[in-house]
């Protein structure tokens, strides 16, 4: 698990470690330098891309970053210069002292860059600061470097690229690899900042504290996984956790057999579909191991509950008034038990319409809205919401105190706490009918594995779980690509992905990149 942060928290950082820790700002900047310098060598896809590299600079301290790293590569033997975006005058004191160097050393200038001459450039113009709109000269030149056949490298974060939000201050830079320095920054974990940015390095140049407790943003990686408890050989059906899903109205069946597979796919030991007696033939069919209910009585609901573990409320359930009772009365009695329970679809719905039900969230329940969902539950638009992604679904959580994970491509999880986790796994081909039903299924698998126990908390197991649906989904476009792709799909892959875990933590006691 690593820390993400803000433009504002890395400015304070890098200040702390200058005026606290005594590390003079040329000492960083010649750190960033060489690591970018060695992310560069170890990444230049061709032996060729080394012929012609060209840094273009800044004035400000990305700039001087940029200045360094032409210098280190010169002192190699590659034949590399910088380019100046900007006027010389306006530099910073540490990137005058970087451009004075590279006079002393005759690090090549060039004045007026030929763009298809060079194998490889680099990005150095605007840090994380940035949050203007690039206009004139540097919007050009930022167009030509685009538009230019080399290989590209953006440093710490694409120029025109937001660092908190990733949006797109008039162009943005489009890069092959970006080596950011210290932390991953917002703006590299939201779109289009994500796409902008490629593949990213975070490269460790001497800047700590972000562990601290008050950074409360991070994302997963594949070794977090790990953290799954392994099935115990003693257990049975029954001890590896019951799931309940209440979904599905006349004609919808779809989506309460999605749930109810990737319940089954992702370890769950026993489900029950409590749905209409229409879905009873297909549903039975479609998923033989799952068993159904469609009475909607007091006493059938009563054992529906006192037999589960964990429901999920919602997928193609309707807004009914027969849902809205179905909805209404396990959401309650769910809450009287303290059972964990995964509202999704149609039970958001539902809860927009009858705000009165927020009195029965907790810790203990999920919600799983996209952004059209939120936007009945906040009375906010999609754009609003798009726009602060991560502060609408920690505002949620804390005033509802549920654990809120909003979809999008880099879906949000937040708990009350303001603990928020970003997840990086997915591709475009999980923007497909059924997926998210699919991710209400392996959230309830998830709840099965840590049944009786207190760690981690919900907002983390969302959080694995979130993780674990993207690369499932990632694993199934490396068999079939993103077009086509469908949610059963996704629910196939998803055994092998816990079978890659498995195995990993037997073999090698720690996990590795899938």
């Amino acid at each position: 698990m690593k820390k993400i942060v803000t433009c504002s928290r890395m400015k304070e950082l890098d200040g702390a470690a200058i005026n606290e820790k005594g590390i003079p700002s040329c000492v960083l900047m010649e750190r960033a330098a060489l690591r970018l310098v060695e992310e560069l060598q170890k990444g230049f896809p061709l032996e060729k891309q080394k012929e012609h590299v060209l840094v273009v600079c800044g004035s400000g301290n990305n700039g001087g970053d940029g200045i360094a790293a032409a210098r280190l590569l010169h002192l190699q033997g590659v034949h590399a210069a910088y380019y100046l975006a900007m006027d010389a005058d306006h530099m910073t004191e540490e990137t005058k002292r970087q451009y004075r160097i590279a006079e002393n050393y005759q690090v090549p200038r060039v004045h007026n860059p030929e763009w298809n001459e060079y194998t490889t450039i680099v990005d150095a113009i605007f840090g994380v600061g940035l949050s203007r709109t690039v206009e004139g000269r540097v919007k050009e030149i930022i167009r030509c470097m685009n538009q230019a056949d080399a290989w590209k490298v953006a440093v710490d974060i694409p120029s025109g690229v937001d660092g908190d939000t990733g949006r797109e201050l008039g162009i943005a830079f489009r890069a092959d690899l970006t080596v950011t320095f210290a932390y991953r920054k917002q703006g590299l974990c939201y779109y289009p900042g994500r796409m902008y940015a490629g593949r990213v390095v975070t490269a460790d140049i001497g800047i700590y504290g972000a562990e601290q407790a008050d950074d409360r943003t991070c994302y997963l990686e594949w070794a977090d996984l790990g953290l799954l408890p392994e099935r115990v050989p003693y257990g049975n059906k029954g001890t590896f956790g019951k799931v309940l899903v209440v979904a599905g109205s006349e004609g919808m069946c779809g989506a309460a057999f999605l749930c109810a597979a990737a319940a089954l796919a992702g370890g769950a030991g026993m489900v029950r579909i409590q749905t209409v007696e229409e879905n009873r033939i297909p549903l039975l069919t479609l998923l033989p191991e799952a068993m159904v209910t469609c009475e909607f009585t007091e006493e059938s609901n009563r054992k529906c509950l006192d037999w589960c573990d964990v429901l999920v409320i919602g997928p193609g359930l309707g807004i009914s008034g027969q849902s809205r009772g179905k909805a209404e009365w396990f959401l309650r009695n769910a809450a009287k038990e303290c059972k964990p329970v995964i509202l999704d679809a149609d039970g958001l719905n539902l809860l927009a319409m009858h705000p009165e039900w927020n009195s029965c969230l907790s810790d203990r329940v999920t919600v799983t809205p996209h952004l059209g969902e939120m936007g009945r539950l906040s009375g906010k638009s999609i754009g609003q919401i798009q726009h602060r992604i991560g502060q609408t679904a920690r505002e949620f959580a804390r005033e509802t105190g549920a654990v809120c994970v909003l979809k999008d491509a880099c879906t949000v999880v937040a708990d009350k706490d303001g603990r928020t986790y970003l997840n990086l796994s997915g591709n475009p081909g999980m923007a497909t009918a059924g997926s998210g039903d699919v991710l209400s299924g392996v959230l309830a698998a998830i709840q099965c594995m840590y049944l009786g126990e207190e760690c981690p908390d919900h907002g983390m197991r969302a959080a694995l779980g979130v993780y674990l649906h993207g690369k499932s989904g990632d694993l199934a476009a490396e068999e079939i690509g993103t077009r086509g792709m469908t949610a059963r799909d996704i629910i196939r892959m998803i055994p092998r992905v816990l079978r890659r875990i498995s195995d990993e933590k037997e073999n090698t006691g720690k996990g590795e990149k899938l």
